[in-house]
């Protein structure tokens, strides 16, 4: 077998070498190493490997804290320090911006980080009856498969998540609708815990019984959704509260229901809110812009700290949550949510919102190419923080404001959303050519 010295990362947390012309891509290889290693992916120009004998470790190797990792998809970098993850996460923003847009951010923020294990409030869990494994499997997929790992704990979901996976899996072999059952959501709030199983057919008496009987004994709500995500309702306890997350340095409290989106991780959720705030720097009075907002995470801070704020978003479900929210929290009179396709946003659509004195963008992993291009003369707010969950469309997006627009990349900086994966959430600030 062919024998290599990895050269760096890739953005899936890949190991990268070059052997005889090509890029060889090997999982679970650092920097550093010298590995020995076989393909099981052959492209013309590059080949994915695995290894089959590592010759020389990496000071930054450490021991895989979970029983399954290897096998289970759901992490890629436990074997990697999480020190060492961290900063790599930050190079590979840094290379992005480069790379792709030939941009440097004035300074670099300090990378953003929480705890390292337990964080993952919401996951979805795959589930499937496998006689010959002995019964149901419920977890995530295995790596480089459709298949379901054999795992009975997750370090990565909340203990109580983590610890209920055996009964999940007693629980879902029992029913009635066992082979029609293929996922768990699971949503942890500050006050409740839910699982939203996805029934593919309706549930009987006896499964009826078995839910209510799950749900009271570990203190947790049982949802259903036998169609799309509008079907998606309470099953028991009837009269159980409705999931919430705070904004402590802020005073809010925010409502959501399982299926919408929040943040995974609710600590690296609130230093990022800090450092936005602190980037965009809203004034009383000033009107800013929420792109993409959601239920109202960046919005209603933005309004507490004075300042008056439009939020657009594509769901009208989410746009009705974010009202309400901001109704709830007594900020109605300074929110305004509308439902519009920013992916089609043009210069005349977002003046139809008004002048933005700053703006905040927080896309989904598609970028907002077509919200930077719509900046021009009738919306140029002076001040722009821009968060992100994929460092490619952001520094895609980025060569726009900058090499088109006139902004200036003044900042730039890497959170920890995802600890133990490749994914890369961050944070960015650009202001107008003539803004201080």
């Amino acid at each position: 077998m062919p024998i290599g010295t990895i050269e760096s990362l890739d953005l899936e947390g890949r190991g990268v070498l070059h052997h005889e012309g090509k890029t060889v891509f090997v999982d679970a290889a650092l920097p550093g190493e010298e590995v020995e290693f076989s393909v099981y992916r052959r492209k013309p120009t590059f080949e994915k490997a695995q290894i089959s004998r590592l010759i020389r470790a990496s000071a930054q190797r450490v021991v895989p804290r979970c029983p399954w990792y290897g096998h289970c998809g759901g992490c890629s970098m436990q074997h990697f320090d999480a020190r060492a993850q961290l900063a790599t996460k930050q190079r590979a923003l840094e290379d992005a911006f480069w790379h792709i847009a030939r941009l440097r951010p004035g300074y670099l923020l300090p990378a953003i980080s929480g705890t390292d294990w337990g964080y993952r409030t919401r996951a979805r869990l795959s589930v499937r009856l496998v006689p010959k494994k002995g019964g149901m499997l419920v977890g995530f997929h295995e790596r480089r498969s459709s298949y379901i790992a054999d795992m009975k704990s997750c370090e990565i979901l909340p203990p109580k998540i983590s610890a209920l996976l055996p009964a999940l899996r007693q629980l879902t072999g029992a029913l009635s609708i066992a082979e029609r059952l293929p996922q768990i959501e699971v949503s942890v709030a500050e006050n409740t815990t839910v699982l939203v199983f996805r029934n593919l057919e309706p549930i009987n008496a006896a499964d009826d019984a078995l839910f209510a009987e799950f749900a009271r004994a570990h203190d947790v709500q049982v949802w259903l959704q036998p169609a799309g995500v509008d079907s998606v309702h309470r099953l028991h306890p009837q009269d159980a509260p409705a999931l919430q997350y705070s904004l402590p340095e802020f005073g809010l409290t925010l409502e959501f229901r399982p299926n919408d989106f929040t943040q995974v991780n609710v600590g690296v959720n609130q230093m990022l809110m800090r450092r936005a705030m602190q980037l965009l720097a809203p004034q009383p009075g000033e009107h800013v812009g929420d792109l993409f907002c959601g239920l109202g995470n960046f919005s209603l801070p933005i309004a507490q700290l004075g300042a008056r704020v439009t939020g657009l978003e594509g769901s009208e479900a989410l746009t009705a949550r974010a009202a309400e929210n901001a109704r709830k929290n007594g900020l109605a009179q300074r929110c305004t949510f509308h439902a519009v396709n920013l992916f089609e946003a043009s210069e005349d659509s977002l003046a139809a919102c008004g002048a933005f004195d700053r703006l905040l963008i927080d896309p989904p992993r598609e970028g907002a190419i077509a919200v930077v291009k719509a900046l021009g003369a009738q919306v140029r707010p002076q001040r722009i923080v821009y968060v992100s969950c994929n460092p490619a469309t952001l520094a895609r997006d980025a060569a726009v404001l900058v090499h088109e627009k006139g902004y200036r990349l003044v900042c730039a900086g890497a959170a920890n959303m995802f600890p133990h994966t490749s994914h890369v959430e961050s944070i960015a600030l650009f202001t107008a050519s003539e803004a201080p």
